[in-house]
């Protein structure tokens, strides 16, 4: 049976300090059309494409209306979290007929409150993958054996309850990691050995972007870290708001040429100077929800993306915005309600929702093209209990990604599958085993799709 977790686990965190004194907890997660604007936002406007707490549905004009996802791209190489510094990758060239390759296992799964959450990345023929006990591997692109395997344990806090996640990211012939055991790191990407490691004072839990000599990295009392990629000297520091409650997942930074994007746990999307930190704009995307209390909890765990002059980034506490990446103006949001990474291609944007509805809007507008609930039809069983009373109910399974291959996005599921959905109707037409719940989204590189799943183990699909 497949052991299932909740990516929506909400980390209460009772002293934010120097001390970091927390305490991890889990929980389980659980109108009328509007035809949208007729004109984009003006200077100082944001444009709400649907009224709040109303139920989203594709736009009247825009149907059967055809649109651009671009030109399919080779990618030879995935270095780091989102692809690239941007985190947007547009297109991506794989093979045509989908099938698993291969499966391994790369080490220990989510156990006794250790999870796995550093999504992988890939160069030089090797993916690189990190488990729940934070031992990173090199595993062959092609085979999936192991090259070689190190830790990131100092060995001085093994029972940190906050020693989990953290990620990688790959420059020039290294591998820098962030750790949960409060370190960021360097490692010979070719063997493994530490070059160097720089302590920090709370753990990381997401992973790091590496861009222009610098390592970027947020921190779990919401500050933005960076490193010199040559020595892993301490640069300089942003602290946003403290906040008490977030998700499990964390994010990571996007960069475009001097301008660093961040998001952090407090809601808060920051832009910054990549040189010195100075503070460019800050959008707070949150709102209150008359029908969710856990709208209160604004983090925003999934990455935000930069593509073409526009950052895109969605909320759990419920808003899907497009913003100037220059000015910081928002030129317009829609109430989804999110945990993972926009993909912007061509003409559109797509969103996964904490529902799991697969959402293709209007990258120009956030008009909605068309919908698509991969939860249609699911009903909540209770577990445990007795004779079918007092048991948990079931939650809804979280979606993962969504990757844009070809004419298809590709969508991991806590269900243990990939679904292949068609990227101009979102009509399914694939769905593939992966033997195992994955909350993280696929990557790709050369002919092949890798997906982590939460029992640590990486699949290959060519």
């Amino acid at each position: 049976m497949i052991r299932r977790k909740s990516v929506l686990a909400v980390l209460l965190v009772a002293a934010l300090g120097a001390s970091s004194c927390s305490t991890v907890g889990r929980l389980n997660p659980f109108g009328k059309k509007d035809k949208g604007p007729q004109e984009l936002a003006g200077q100082g406007q944001r444009v709400s494409i649907v009224p709040q707490d109303e139920r989203l549905e594709p736009t009247e004009a825009l149907k059967g209306v055809t649109f651009s996802v671009s030109t399919p791209q080779p990618v030879p190489a995935w270095p780091l979290p989102g692809g690239n510094p941007e985190q947007a990758l547009g297109n991506v060239a794989v093979g045509d007929n989908l099938n698993v390759a291969w499966r391994k296992s790369f080490g220990q799964g989510d156990k006794r409150g250790r999870y796995v959450t550093a999504p992988p990345v890939a160069a030089d023929g090797k993916v690189f993958v990190m488990d729940a006990a934070g031992r990173v591997a090199a595993m062959d692109a092609r085979t999936g054996s192991e090259i070689w395997r190190t830790g990131t344990n100092p060995g001085d806090n093994k029972r940190d309850k906050l020693a989990f996640g953290g990620g990688m990211a790959y420059a020039d012939g290294k591998l820098y990691v962030s750790s949960g055991y409060r370190e960021v790191m360097q490692m010979d990407a070719r063997t493994g050995a530490v070059g160097w490691r720089t302590r920090t004072d709370e753990p990381i839990h997401g992973a790091p972007t590496v861009s222009g000599g610098r390592v970027f990295v947020v921190a779990l009392d919401n500050s933005l870290l960076t490193f010199d990629t040559k020595d892993g000297t301490p640069s300089w520091t942003y602290q946003a708001l403290a906040e008490s409650a977030r998700i499990l997942k964390a994010s990571t930074p996007a960069v475009s040429g001097d301008t660093v994007v961040a998001a952090f746990g407090s809601g808060e999307l920051v832009a910054l100077r990549t040189a010195n930190g100075n503070d460019l704009w800050n959008e707070a995307l949150s709102r209150a929800s008359r029908t969710s209390a856990l709208s209160e909890i604004r983090d925003i765990p999934g990455r935000p993306v930069i593509y073409q002059g526009d950052v895109f980034a969605v909320s759990h506490s419920g808003v899907f915005a497009a913003t100037d990446l220059r000015t910081g103006q928002v030129r317009w949001t829609l109430p989804v309600v999110g945990i993972s990474t926009p993909w912007p291609a061509g003409d559109v944007i797509y969103v996964v929702s904490k529902t799991g509805q697969v959402i293709c809007a209007s990258r120009e507008s956030g008009q909605i093209y068309w919908i698509k609930d991969l939860n249609e039809g699911f009903k909540a069983k209770k577990k445990g209990g007795v004779f079918g009373l007092f048991g948990k109910r079931e939650a809804r399974p979280i979606w993962s990604g969504p990757l844009l291959a070809g004419q298809r996005l590709l969508i991991a599921g806590q269900g243990g599958e990939l679904v292949v959905l068609n990227a101009h109707t979102g009509d399914v037409e694939k769905r593939l085993d992966l033997n195992g719940p994955a909350t993280m989204a696929p990557i790709a590189m050369g002919d092949t799709v890798y997906v982590v799943t939460d029992e640590a183990d990486l699949v290959a699909i060519r």
